[in-house]
């Protein structure tokens, strides 16, 4: 008697996460956007939750709360309840800050569930017109010629874009001086106006000073060239064979939420991403669409982790890294 009481209620409670995510989404969902507004990790966000807000038929709101290498963002995340309604828009700091910080407010691995990578985004290196080097092999002779002469910018100590000038001289061997800003636009700026001589930066965050001849490229960091500007080699192919550098952004649950919200999301932001709708327009300002399901996702941030970690070791940066 009492195994027939217990079944039905056993079978009840296995059924709660289908029901849920049958349901799901009952109201807005929120991304944290570990940015502020206005960069070109937020315009890609804001343009997935537009496309996500038609799919899913409830308002995605993007909720900016920037600040210490988006430490800030991903905690307020981490504290979110699992039901699928607080997601966080990552990027890869996600993979960086933990080789950089010796203690975080919340573990990635533990805190978040995959959902899908969104974009990879293609870095372009950009040079002060003046600087007498107009491609990876010429910025190399004239860099081992003056070692420790030439200096570059980024948007902060451990950024992705420091660690990937990091990458490109523990390839080459060259000895470039580092001037950490607080932000892409202030190190944009001061390249500009020739303060400092290179910088990695999106494409979409530079490609109109390229287009005005206040900044020349000399290559894009991806494995393979941007279709936003066809005409610039690659990295790789302009003289450092196997050198890979591209930013990516991608969405996380929190742990615990169920597996078929999880799914749900997944399949919704297939949907945005291969539409040409969205496609087309991230194309055109350099990022490349690639969504995944969440186990491929889980394994690329683990590639990415133990690529990242090789050049913070060089760096001697490991747990060295404090944020403002």
């Amino acid at each position: 008697m009492l195994l027939r009481l217990l079944v039905p209620a056993l079978l009840g409670l296995l059924a709660v996460p289908v029901v849920a995510a049958s349901a799901y989404p009952s109201k807005p969902i929120r991304i944290v956007m570990t940015y502020p507004a206005g960069g070109s990790t937020d315009l890609v966000a804001r343009l997935l939750a537009n496309s996500l807000t038609e799919i899913l038929g409830q308002q995605i709101v993007i909720d900016n709360r920037g600040g210490a290498g988006g430490i800030i963002g991903t905690e307020i995340a981490a504290r979110a309840a699992p039901d699928g309604y607080t997601l966080l828009f990552g990027s890869s700091s996600v993979s960086i800050n933990p080789l950089l910080q010796r203690k975080l407010p919340y573990n990635v691995e533990r805190d978040f569930a995959p959902i899908s990578l969104v974009v990879v985004n293609p870095q372009v290196l950009v040079a002060y017109p003046g600087l007498a080097a107009n491609t990876i092999g010429e910025l190399i002779k004239l860099a081992r010629a003056h070692p420790g002469q030439i200096n570059y910018a980024s948007p902060g100590v451990g950024s992705p874009n420091h660690m990937g000038m990091e990458l490109l001289k523990a390839m080459t061997g060259i000895d470039l001086v580092h001037v950490p800003y607080k932000g892409g636009g202030p190190a944009a700026t001061d390249l500009i106006a020739g303060q400092v001589s290179l910088l990695f930066n999106s494409i979409p965050s530079v490609l109109p000073y390229m287009r005005s001849g206040r900044l020349k490229a000399l290559a894009v960091g991806s494995a393979a060239r941007s279709p936003a500007i066809p005409e610039i080699p690659t990295v790789a192919e302009a003289g450092v064979p196997g050198f890979e550098y591209a930013t990516w952004y991608g969405l996380f649950a929190v742990a615990g939420t169920p597996q078929g919200i999880v799914a749900r999301l997944n399949a919704a932001i297939a949907k945005a991403l291969l539409a040409p709708e969205l496609a087309q327009p991230l194309r055109a300002q350099g990022s490349e669409p690639r969504p995944t399901t969440p186990e491929d996702f889980a394994r690329f941030i683990q590639v990415e982790r133990a690529r990242w970690e090789r050049v913070v070791k060089a760096t001697g940066l490991a747990g060295r890294v404090t944020r403002d």
